[in-house]
């Protein structure tokens, strides 16, 4: 089963992992440039806390270095699945295809639009 993913943000779909890494990029980028005046805390168990020392260790970078940068990952990561929509073939077929060929507006439509018209002075 294919699937395609649709970029509610108005790229291209074929776009998605440039979208990603430059949302990645952008958000170090942010990091880096900016003053570091708001803090985060955070309750951890001990294993928790063990568990990312090592990871950070591995990383070769600090505890804080690397709590910061895995938010920003997982924070990037969260943003771009609501941004965008799963769609299954056929689902994305009728989607398209709603999109490229939209009904003509039925009568309530033109009264509604008619309204906004005139609300808007248009």
């Amino acid at each position: 089963m294919a699937v395609r993913y649709v970029d509610l943000s108005g790229d291209s779909p074929y776009a998605l992992d440039r979208v990603c890494e430059e949302t990645v990029r952008h958000a170090a980028a942010i990091g880096r440039r900016s003053r570091k005046e708001e803090r985060l805390e955070a309750r951890v168990t001990p294993e928790q806390k063990r568990m990312i020392a090592r990871a950070a260790a591995l990383r070769g970078s600090s505890v804080t270095e690397f709590i910061v940068a895995s938010a920003q990952q997982a924070a990037a990561a969260t943003i771009k699945d609501f941004e965008l929509l799963t769609l299954h073939e056929e689902a994305r077929d009728v989607f398209v295809n709603a999109i490229l060929h939209p009904p003509a507006p039925n009568e309530a439509a033109r009264k509604a639009a008619q309204r906004y018209k005139e609300q808007m002075g248009r």
